[in-house]
This record gives C-alpha cells, sequence and structure tokens, in this order.
C-alpha cells in the first residue's frame, strides 16, 4: 500500500471530489482517478460510491480513513525526524574520567553550548576500560581516555595531547630536598590513589612494584579534589596528572617532586565507534575539540621553550 496513494485519498475526502483533489495537487484528474482505483483494487474493495456526480464514502471508505490519517501523521514525524539529523540539536552522549571531566572539558562545552544551544549533553564519569566498552555497545557518541597511546580495531581514536604527570606533596616535605625521587625513596610514604581502574594510577603502581615498593593502597579516593586537599593537609602524597594540579602548585598550596614519569606517561585521546553514524551535532563537536586540543598543545610548547630558557 503506497503512502502516496493514501494522501490522495485523504485529499479527495477533504476537498470532496477528484478534480478539487486534482487542483490542491497539481495532477491530471486521470492521475487521482488511477491512484484510487490501484487502492481500491488492492483493497478489493470500493473506497467511494458515485452518486449524482458527487462521491460518498463507502463503509470500506470509512473504516480506512482513520488508518490512512494515521499512517500520513507517521510518515510526516519519520520525514520531520530525518531532517532534524542533519541539524545540529539532538543529545550528545560523552563519557570522560574525572581529571579530564574537569580540567579540559569545561571549555570545550561551555564553548559548544554557546554555539548549538539546542544540543543537550551528557557527560558520563568513568575509568577509561568502561568508558571505552561503553562507546563499544553505543551507549557513549563518544569517550575521553586518559592512558598509554592505544589504537582499536572497532573504535576511531585520535590523540589530543600527550599529559604530563606529577608526583605531589605538601609544600614542607622533606622529599623536596631530594634531587630525584626514586621509588625506593616512597618505600615509608603514604600515598593517596585514586580509584580502582584508574589508568595512571595502574601504570605508577606497577612502576613501584617493579622496583620492589609495595605502597598501602588503604587510602583510596574517587575524587581529585579531594585527594589535592589531602595532600595540602599533610596526609600524603599523589601521583597526578598536571593539569590537574597546576593552579595549586603555581599558588604553592602544593609542591612538585622531583620524579621521572617517563614509564608513566599518558595521553588525552578522544573515540568513538567506526561503525556508527557521526550525526551533525557530533561532527561539530570534535571540532571545537580539535581547536581545544591545538591550544593545548600550543600552550604545552610555549611553557616548555620558557623552562628551557629559564634553566
Amino acid at each position: 500500500m503506497e503512502s502516496r496513494h493514501l494522501f490522495t485519498f485523504l485529499v479527495v475526502v477533504e476537498v470532496g471530489g477528484f478534480t478539487r483533489a486534482a487542483q490542491k495537487l497539481d495532477y491530471a484528474q486521470s492521475s487521482i482517478t488511477a491512484q484510487i482505483q490501484a487502492l481500491e483494487a488492492e483493497l478489493g474493495q470500493p473506497l467511494f460510491d458515485r452518486i449524482s456526480k458527487k462521491i460518498i464514502l463507502t463503509d470500506a471508505g470509512r473504516r480506512l480513513l482513520p488508518y490512512a490519517q494515521e499512517i500520513h501523521r507517521m510518515h510526516s514525524l519519520a520525514q520531520n525526524a530525518l531532517r532534524a539529523e542533519n541539524e545540529v540539536s539532538g543529545v550528545l552522549r560523552i563519557g570522560a574520567p574525572e581529571s579530564l571531566a574537569a580540567f579540559r572539558l569545561p571549555g570545550i562545552i561551555k564553548e559548544f553550548r554557546g554555539q548549538y544551544p539546542q544540543v543537550q549533553i551528557t557527560l558520563k564519569p568513568g575509568v577509561c576500560w568502561e568508558l571505552a566498552e561503553s562507546v563499544r555497545s553505543g551507549e557513549l557518541d563518544l569517550a575521553f581516555l586518559l592512558q598509554p597511546e592505544a589504537e582499536y580495531k572497532d573504535l576511531c581514536s585520535e590523540t589530543l595531547i600527550h599529559e604530563e604527570m606529577t608526583l605531589i606533596a605538601p609544600p614542607d616535605h622533606p622529599l623536596l630536598q631530594q634531587e630525584c625521587v626514586e621509588p625506593h625513596h616512597l618505600k615509608n610514604e603514604t600515598i593517596l590513589f585514586t580509584e580502582t581502574g584508574c589508568t595512571y594510577r595502574i601504570l605508577f603502581e606497577r612502576h613501584l612494584n617493579s622496583q620492589g615498593v609495595f605502597p598501602d593502597p588503604k587510602l583510596e579516593f574517587w575524587s581529585i579534589e579531594a585527594i589535592k586537599q589531602c595532600v595540602m593537609s599533610g596526609l600524603g602524597i599523589s601521583f597526578l596528572p598536571l593539569i590537574s594540579v597546576r593552579s595549586e602548585l603555581a599558588a604553592g598550596k602544593l609542591a612538585r617532586l622531583n620524579w621521572n614519569d617517563e614509564s608513566q606517561r599518558v595521553a588525552t585521546q578522544t573515540v568513538y565507534h567506526q561503525k556508527k553514524w557521526k550525526s551533525p551535532a557530533l561532527q561539530e563537536f570534535l571540532l571545537t575539540v580539535e581547536k581545544h586540543a591545538a591550544m593545548w598543545r600550543s600552550t604545552n610548547t610555549n611553557e616548555g621553550v620558557l623552562n628551557s630558557v629559564v634553566q
């Protein structure tokens, strides 16, 4: 049953005749007649009685009418929904670990929302492997990951920036006197850990374990802000991304230990599913992400040049 035949049927009913329907639809009257006849042949019943140059719905026509109206309504809704897919609107589901959600994403989301306020953004926190799985399952449209650079067979990934890690301590900590802090220096230190499954925590612990240091992971936090406050109060030391502690280091509230993070280096990456359609909202969001990533890389380069000059 063709939708255009049903639409023609509705127009004939609305205007009360084949000739008026042809005028409204800009069809030849023979085309209107042919479409109604085709519909009647398919249903096996006449839809109109033709009496004294008037058309009157038959019982079959009256019974078809509400179904034709509903089919036409759903057809219009489907067309509008597909047209809307070409607009920057809808829902964008994003995942990110806390450190990126708090210190990398706010600027991106603010700019994107300013340009596309009709897009609803939902942000899901989590550890990297969980977020990657959520992208695979279709639960998330995009995830930001903070981990060693990785490629996936089923996900498109892009490295935005290599993140510097740092071992932080209270400003009066004795280890600040060490020219280079080694794993054995941490044997008797209280270490404040991020949550289990955190990628850079795994790298940090793995490095310590390889040097015979096995810290007691009894102090575990889900909040980076809580870790920073506890370090500032003198409770212990912690291993965090530099972006998460820049302001506290600059203000002298925290201090940076001389720690070699070469084996624990990570990168900020985006991942999305290879086979999932990239909506206009996702495409525009990725452009905003790349714009900000370029600024991050430029800032890192400028800081590196300044540091080398100072040294």
